[in-house]
């Protein structure tokens, strides 16, 4: 039980969701009782412990997997009678689990460090969220030209963008200072399960930018995913109004989810 509980801190201390199952109540022959635990990965691998294995454990971690994605705990209640009735077993007994999702801080990616990305940074960071911030112009991404993010990664932006694991919990916002970059980068986020993306800019541009992106091979459903132009309909004008905006319909996108801000 030790092992599981001290890989699930070192996995949220790192920034990585998973989800802790314990059984909490049993009647009857069951393959393991009360307090017996699993840590289980973002994706349903199982990382850690077991609840009994075999069929059981399989219904566990497809609930493990649906808790990281939806953020609420839940029991799950498996009868191991009667599997011509749908149980998972014949051990003759009834096992109750909680299943508690282990969530980590929703992490910003800031995509692009002009004056409407540092006021995103600082903005973000005051909101509590984990803050990423790339860009190719080595020179402003830095904690001296934008301070307030918690990882710098300057240069290439689909190399650097590569080391940022895409998660349900990730945000991303390409602020950018032209769509050909937006063009370049969508894809691998597309390809992602990230909550929220949005892309600066006029309509006309985001129209042109999903021009070349058809023509590239992204799918239209794909495209209705990024929130273009990002932000909500506020007027703003200056960078910080619009970090405002932007950060207004983040935080709706988080909250409509069910998703607590750490």
């Amino acid at each position: 039980m030790q092992d599981v509980l001290r890989l699930a801190a070192d996995l949220v201390a790192q920034g990585t969701a998973c989800t802790l199952v314990t059984i909490i109540r049993t009647s009857g022959s069951v393959p393991r009782r009360e307090g017996s635990k699993m840590l289980v990965g973002a994706d349903g691998a199982l990382l850690a412990g077991t609840v009994g294995g075999g069929e059981l454990e399989q219904r566990a971690l497809a609930a493990a997997q649906d808790a990281v994605k939806t953020g609420h705990p839940s029991t799950l209640v498996v009868q191991l009678v009667d599997p011509a009735s749908g149980d998972a077993g014949v051990c003759g007994g009834t096992a109750e689990l909680f299943v508690e999702p282990l969530l980590t801080t929703p992490t910003l990616l800031v995509v692009g460090a002009g004056h409407v990305g540092r006021a995103l940074v600082n903005l973000a960071h005051w909101c509590k969220f984990r803050v990423i911030l790339t860009d190719d112009r080595v020179e402003l991404c830095t904690p001296e030209a934008c301070p307030g993010a918690d990882v710098y990664l300057p240069g290439v932006l689909n190399e650097q963008m590569a080391q940022v694991p895409l998660t349900p919990l990730t945000y991303i916002a390409l602020v950018t200072r032209g769509f050909p970059i937006d063009v370049g980068v969508l894809p691998m986020m597309l390809a992602s399960p990230t909550a929220y993306i949005g892309v600066i800019g006029s309509q006309r541009r985001w129209l042109t930018a999903k021009k070349a992106l058809l023509a590239a091979g992204v799918s239209e459903a794909d495209l209705a995913r990024v929130h273009a132009p990002i932000g909500l309909e506020i007027y703003a004008e200056t960078p910080e109004e619009i970090a405002v905006s932007i950060m207004a319909q983040m935080i709706g996108a988080l909250r409509a989810a069910g998703r607590p801000l750490l």
